[in-house]
């Protein structure tokens, strides 16, 4: 057993260690990143293996997501009559409105900077970005890519003849061929499908509910994340630190500093009671927690055990042997490691042919007994996933520590669920910019590849206009007329029900991601030589804006790994 009054000494001498390796040894290229599925509100379903398009592809198995679903490169994910949430090892977070598929095309780490490029095969997704320096993300949706350079909220939609975006704060920047054109706070840019000469700026629309619920989940976030990262001395954002502030609460342990438990649990609650197994090809057997605030304490950190502080508690990376929450003071120059993610805060262990589980404490060693094995073992685990705590301990018996698990030692799925199907839509243009309608199911609008549009197929041309023109009114153009005669920003037409499948097909566009630049490595946000690419056509417009309660994110630096303030998000 180790004594209290050791362990901040030896805690110390790991993290020393750590400090030597900080640096990268090799500028190879990883794609091993893992982002979370933080909220899942109704009907969302994630593929995990598709080729080309998600929609398109009928060999592609989809399954029902849950929330604290780790996400990796590759996969997809697609709402129906839901919405979902999706948070980003940075505090970036993307959200996906309903009728909405989202792929996650290229998720890679180098030199500690993120590349991330996304494509938003249809439907409205909106995204916060908080990048640190060197980092790329960029989201693509019908003819044109978005790129956000720094801090900045925007909306983007993507219909079958055409894609609008518009920016809520800060600024992005439009890239479509060989055109670049930047849009700052309140602006929009439409773009009607196939044709290069539509490109058009005009201003943002009214709040709808969708914007209305990103904004609130956006500060929310952003509120109990600050608070929660007031209890550690890590300068670096963690995924799941505001779901710790919410649904629990932080205690000083003495020598243990601070730690956590969740609410309205008592003297016998332990972890791993509520979750299920799920495969993953790189991290092997990896726990989801049924819980909305089982992110952070089942993949950064470890668990401790004292009866004078409740039993179990969980310590977040660099709480532990922090009395008092202020932090360590590391010498100039170097920065604390920044939190490791891992499939599961538990070790594997074995006896007589039953596999079990162990808390994982923040001193335990790769391949060494655990040292929360006195406190007890969680076993058997269940073929669905759930473990349970062996009373007594069985302190008599040997058990084995296993380095990994055999894929057939425990089973564990998603639920299959039916794919999701393309919906048609359409952007109806006004005088004061696009607005998004759906087509009925008897509806005899179909795309016109000549004309750009969609027009009334049974009728001639002038009589197509009409209909158009009076489809539109009926979906609530007038609404936006009365705006823009009161002088306001265009409101949003509500989107009713919409089309499953499209009565015509629209035209074929290309979307795939443009290759992310090179970053100098100066100030965060700029390109490196020879990129080819600027801001452009700068559109008149607000500047720069910041979410709340955060510090600065506009701050230079030499190197990737030599900022540790960046990833703060909010």
């Amino acid at each position: 057993m180790i004594s209290r009054k050791l362990i901040p000494s030896i805690l110390m001498i790991l993290i020393g260690g750590l400090w030597t390796g900080a640096q990268p040894a090799s500028a190879d290229t990883s794609h091993i990143r893992i982002i979370r599925l933080s909220l899942v509100q109704g009907d969302v379903r994630v593929a995990r293996d598709f080729h080309g398009d998600s929609l398109a592809d009928t060999s592609a198995v989809w399954e029902t997501a849950e929330a604290n679903l780790p996400i990796r490169q590759g996969y997809a994910l697609a709402t129906d009559n839901g919405r979902a949430e999706v948070e980003f090892e940075n505090g970036a977070m993307a959200f996906l409105n309903e009728n909405t598929v989202l792929e996650f095309y290229h998720l890679s780490l180098k030199d500690g900077a993120r590349t991330t490029r996304l494509v938003l095969r249809q439907g409205s997704a909106a995204f916060y970005v908080n990048p640190e320096n060197g980092d790329y993300f960029s989201v693509t949706g019908g003819d044109f890519t978005v790129e956000a350079e720094s801090r900045s909220t925007f909306r983007l939609d993507n219909y079958d003849d055409g894609s609008t975006v518009e920016t809520m704060k800060g600024h992005v920047t439009v890239l479509h061929k060989d055109q670049t054109k930047r849009i700052d706070k309140g602006q929009s840019l439409s773009m009607k499908a196939g044709d290069d000469d539509s490109m058009s700026v005009g201003r943002v629309a009214e709040e709808d509910d969708f914007d209305r619920w990103v904004s609130g989940q956006v500060d929310s976030v952003a509120t109990a994340t600050n608070a929660a990262l007031q209890y550690t001395g890590s300068p670096y954002y963690a995924s799941g630190f505001a779901d710790l502030y919410t649904y629990g609460a932080f205690s000083s342990c003495g020598a243990y500093g601070f730690g956590w438990r969740p609410f309205g649990v008592g003297f016998g609650w332990s972890p791993f009671t509520a979750g299920q197994w799920i495969w993953d090809p790189g991290f092997g057997w990896t726990w989801m927690s049924a819980q909305p605030w089982g992110w952070a304490p089942y993949h950064y950190g470890g668990w401790l055990f004292d009866a004078s502080c409740g039993g179990w508690f969980y310590s977040p990376p660099l709480f532990f042997g922090n009395p008092g929450g202020r932090g360590r003071r590391f010498p100039r120059g170097v920065h604390p490691p920044r939190p490791v993610y891992r499939p599961v805060t538990g070790v594997f262990v074995r006896n007589n042919g039953k596999l079990g589980i162990v808390p994982m404490h923040p001193l335990d060693e790769k391949g060494k007994t655990p040292l929360n094995l006195q406190h007890g073992v969680f076993a058997p685990v269940f073929a669905k996933g759930v473990s349970e705590p062996i009373t007594g301990t069985e302190r008599g018996q040997k058990w084995e520590t296993l380095k990994s698990v055999p894929r057939d030692s425990l089973k564990g799925s998603l639920i299959a669920t039916t794919p999701p199907v393309h919906v048609s839509r359409t952007v109806v243009e006004g005088s004061s910019g696009a607005r998004v309608i759906s087509l009925g199911k008897d509806s005899s609008i179909t795309y016109d590849p000549r004309e750009h549009r969609f027009v009334n197929s049974a009728g001639s041309g002038e009589s197509s206009a009409a209909h158009e023109r009076e489809a539109s009114s009926e979906k609530g153009h007038s609404a936006v007329v009365a705006g823009e005669r009161a002088g306001n920003a265009p409101a949003r037409t509500a989107v009713p029900v919409a089309t499953r499948g499209a009565t015509s097909a629209p035209p074929a566009r290309s979307v795939t991601p443009p290759p992310a630049p090179r970053y100098s490595g100066g100030e965060r946000g700029s390109y490196g030589g020879g990129s080819g690419r600027s801001s452009g056509s700068a559109a008149s417009g607000g500047g720069s804006a910041g979410r709340s309660s955060s510090s600065s994110s506009s701050s230079s630096s030499s190197g990737a790994a030599s900022h540790p303030a960046g990833g703060r998000p909010h």
